[in-house]
């Protein structure tokens, strides 16, 4: 079924400036004993979202929440076994727009419509942007949560004034610089490429670089042969040019995100460019020891592409994360998930332990507190992308159904494989996606 524009697209001009699985047990929701929460592990994020859950087990002596963490990729198999099974946790941790879309018809969440109605003042304290994929078909079935994170391009500066380059203002610089760092030993990007997703970053900004913001949207509504607009095949052609010039860190395909090898190879100088979301500057000031208060990384927006029709302003990545509640839970259960909702999610201390990793809370307000925190300068950064794009573009993968999505991302790793053509890869989605 196709999005809604505002379920794929948030449209973000003018908003104010504010390694382990771990054992699933019992957290099942059943129908009675406290709320149970599935979500990421890793850190700085994962201590944010502990933290929270026990201020407010704290805070809540008669409403507890039983939390438990798994790896990114491992968790969207788990979450969905566990929905389509009616033994889905209470609060439901996502990413909205399609995979929420496929739980709201099958009935499977519940219809948060007539509580933010009740809790006005908690809608219009979050970035207005954040609400679109958590809206399907003008109902809001999640809460907004957590941070924005727009895809953005760092590069560690030490390297580029060694090998005595600049930063790429445009694809061809980028190209340009491919053969400059590999003359050096220093891989041009790194690139946990088995983590599939990763991969996915490149294309979602190529498509938009080159042909605009149209052409996934069209794909996103089901129009016919929607991948073989030919700018989605010049985006496919160039990433492939990218990877015959030898972009990526050697064996790039063997390496996971979820294991943070990407990050490191950026902070020890191994590799010089890296395309991730905003959360790994948080990952970068944690694992990369001075790298960060040195002044070694550096950021931009991913630079435009000659010729492309795309606005530069433009962005894709995560306008916010998303907590929906089982529609299978018990009564109390929802109780204490909506009252975690109300009295436990972006609370203050956890809107400053964001702030403190180098995150935007989605909170309205935080102005003062971005501008004193260490990493002033990136949350700048980051809130001006997140507030001046013209269209702020939901990850592929969570904009199209969970169907979708898998050949979606099976495919990106034979396309950067080489194993198969644009063509060929236009022609697998064409089937998946058009109505």
């Amino acid at each position: 079924m196709a999005l809604s524009r505002r379920t794929l697209l948030g449209l973000a001009a003018g908003v104010p400036a504010s390694a382990a699985l771990a054992a699933c047990g019992s957290s099942g929701p059943g129908k009675s004993g406290g709320a149970t929460y599935w979500y990421l592990n890793g850190q700085p994020q994962e201590g944010v979202r502990a933290s929270a859950v026990a201020a407010f087990n704290k805070a809540h002596p008669k409403e507890q929440i039983k939390d438990t963490t798994y790896q990114n990729d491992a968790y969207k198999t788990k979450i969905k076994t566990a929905i389509g099974a009616g033994r889905a946790p209470t609060v439901i941790w996502g990413w909205g727009g399609g995979t929420l879309r496929t739980y709201v018809e099958a009935g499977q969440v519940e219809d948060l419509t007539p509580w933010f109605e009740e809790h006005s003042e908690i809608k219009k304290g979050l970035f207005p942007s954040s609400f679109g994929a958590a809206t399907v078909d003008g109902k809001i079935y999640a809460m907004p949560c957590e941070t924005v994170q727009p895809i953005i391009l760092y590069y560690n500066r030490k390297v580029f004034e060694q090998v005595g380059v600049k930063p790429p203002q445009s694809w061809d610089d980028i190209m340009a610089l491919v053969p400059r760092f590999n003359a050096k030993g220093i891989a041009p990007f790194a690139l946990g490429g088995q983590s599939r997703w990763t991969n996915m970053m490149w294309l979602e900004f190529l498509f938009d670089r080159i042909g605009g913001s149209e052409v996934f949207q069209a794909i996103a509504e089901g129009e016919k042969n929607a991948w073989s607009n030919p700018a989605a095949i010049t985006a496919l052609t160039k990433v492939q040019e990218l990877v015959k010039a030898r972009g990526f860190v050697k064996g790039f395909s063997s390496i996971t995100a979820d294991s943070n090898a990407d990050q490191a190879l950026l902070y020890t100088g191994r590799a010089a460019m890296m395309l991730h979301g905003a959360w790994s500057y948080g990952i970068q000031q944690a694992d990369g020891k001075d790298f960060v208060s040195s002044g070694g990384l550096g950021y931009m927006t991913f630079p435009p592409v000659e010729g492309g029709k795309g606005d530069p302003s433009d962005t894709v990545g995560n306008p916010a994360q998303y907590l929906s509640i089982s529609s299978k839970a018990g009564a109390e259960q929802k109780k204490t998930a909506k009252d975690f909702f109300a009295k436990g999610v972006l609370q203050d201390a956890e809107v400053q332990k964001w702030i403190d990793n180098g995150s935007v809370p989605i909170r309205l307000g935080t102005e003062r507190l971005l501008a004193a925190s260490k990493s002033a300068d990136f949350l700048k950064f980051t809130y001006d992308i997140a507030s001046k794009a013209k269209v702020f573009a939901q990850s592929w993968d969570q904009a199209l159904s969970p169907t979708a999505a898998e050949t979606l991302l099976d495919n990106i790793v034979k396309l950067f494989q080489l194993s198969i053509s644009p063509q060929q890869f236009a022609g697998n989605l064409n089937a998946v996606t058009a109505k």
